[in-house]
């Protein structure tokens, strides 16, 4: 492996040439169904490990708590395209609405009350926590006999309000939304912390969101899931008694209901790679205009930038929300793919070190190297029990069949995954410390 990686078109296509080789590898020993079902799930966490980029790469802000985005973006699929559960709104869906306007009402008087009596010491602090302890006690008595009647209706299949019932990939740009506000008001509290705060402030918050989203069962269905969202591609069944698509499969030698299965896949693949070529085309655009080099100059001395006049932490909230927008559309895209919301697959402390690991590898403050990170990660990550697998069977190949020895090694294989991760990340760092494909610095800022 090459240790500087020199940045240059001819390398850049010989690195990708290498990954997707990797992918076919797998289409031609393993299965094509499966080769893609990587690839969709690689195109996903590419989109996720950009948006990180962006807040680290530009801007040195260490975010622990992107699952958290991911699975606001997952929640806006969910509420985007499920059907309205009727019968669960009859029963409490408007005096949820009116509980939360009371939130909404308190939290405006609050802050009202707040910028109104500013410098006026404890009095300021006892009014705005009255109203807000008003507000919550009042919210509470109108939401909580509501929320009993919604989660006591048909429980074993709704339970819940349900969604809007409009088309999934509008889901994609209201997730986005939904993260960056959620972001926003995240960033106006804890951006102006050291970094190390930060990382423990974004995790907290992180786990936060996502217990609430296993706990509320009446907007989410808990740990019940939501299965059935809808796709925007067609159905395997559809396909397969379609006269068209059966005739198609015959002429091509392929079986119908394998057809139909890469068919799918593949109506998956357009839509997420449409999505990653227009935010990396935005992103490259971001990189290379006054802001992305005002960007990294605040990111490499916060200081001098600060005395030149840069707004430091208004910069950092801009990246901030921009970075976890694109984590909740890569989120939205989760869901889409798999067609269910599930809170308890968010597992903040393992996906997070995962996306990091892609940007690290990739070549933090490289767009190209962020998204070939996340191939190549979550490629060993699919593929390291394969792996694990191949590499027991060629260490025990001596031993006798009846060998309890070969018998222990061959059940303990799957576990070999985070060794595997582990020495795939310390080569890369050995032999690229600076990632595949290192942040250009020759630019002048």
């Amino acid at each position: 492996m090459n240790t500087t990686f020199k940045n240059s078109k001819r390398q850049l296509a010989l690195i990708f040439l290498l990954m997707f080789g990797a992918l076919l590898i797998v289409g031609f020993f393993q299965s094509w169904n499966l080769m893609l079902a990587i690839l969709n799930l690689c195109l996903i966490s590419a989109i996720m490990s950009l948006g990180v980029n962006l807040q680290w790469g530009y801007a040195g802000l260490f975010n622990a708590g992107i699952m958290g985005f991911a699975a606001l973006g997952g929640l806006a699929a969910m509420l985007v395209a499920k059907a309205p559960v009727i019968g669960a709104w009859q029963a409490g869906g408007f005096s949820i609405l009116l509980g939360i306007f009371i939130w909404l009402i308190s939290g405006f008087i609050a802050f009202f009350l707040w910028k109104r009596l500013k410098g006026r010491g404890k009095r300021q602090f006892w009014y705005v926590l009255l109203i807000v302890g008003l507000g919550y006690i009042i919210s509470r008595f109108v939401l909580d006999p509501a929320i009993l009647r919604i989660e006591a209706f048909e429980p074993s299949s709704s339970g819940y309000l349900g969604g809007a019932g409009l088309p999934i990939l509008l889901s994609w740009a209201i997730g986005g939304l939904l993260a960056a506000s959620v972001a926003f008001v995240i960033g106006k509290i804890t951006l102006g912390l050291r970094s190390d705060y930060l990382a423990i402030a974004t995790l907290g918050i992180s786990e936060i969101v996502i217990f609430i989203f296993k706990n509320e069962d009446w907007l989410t269905r808990g740990v019940k899931n939501v299965t059935g969202i809808p796709r925007p591609v067609p159905y395997e069944i559809d396909l397969q008694s379609a006269i068209w698509f059966q005739n198609s499969s015959e002429l091509l030698g392929v079986g119908v209901i394998q057809a139909s299965g890469l068919f799918v896949k593949l109506c998956y693949t357009s839509l997420f790679l449409v999505v990653l070529l227009f935010l990396l085309w935005l992103c490259e655009r971001a990189l290379n205009s006054p802001w992305g080099r005002m960007m990294r100059a605040i990111r490499d001395n916060e200081i001098a930038a600060s005395a030149m006049g840069k707004n430091v932490t208004s910069r950092h909230l801009q990246i901030f929300v921009i970075g976890s927008a694109i984590v909740g559309i890569a989120g939205a895209m989760l869901v889409t793919l798999d067609g269910q919301f599930n809170p308890t697959i968010y597992h903040p402390l393992r996906f997070t070190f995962l996306i990091w690991v892609m940007v690290i590898v990739g070549g933090s403050g490289n767009n190209l190297g962020a998204i070939l990170g996340g191939f190549v990660v979550w490629f060993f990550w699919i593929e390291a029990e394969i792996i694990g697998n191949g590499l027991v069977y060629i260490l025990t190949f001596p031993l006798s069949e009846s060998s309890s020895l070969k018998a222990h090694f061959i059940s303990t294989a799957p576990q070999l995954r985070l060794l595997i991760m582990g020495l795939v990340l310390l080569l890369f760092l050995r032999f690229a410390p600076r990632g595949l494909i290192p942040e250009k610095t020759s630019n002048k800022l």
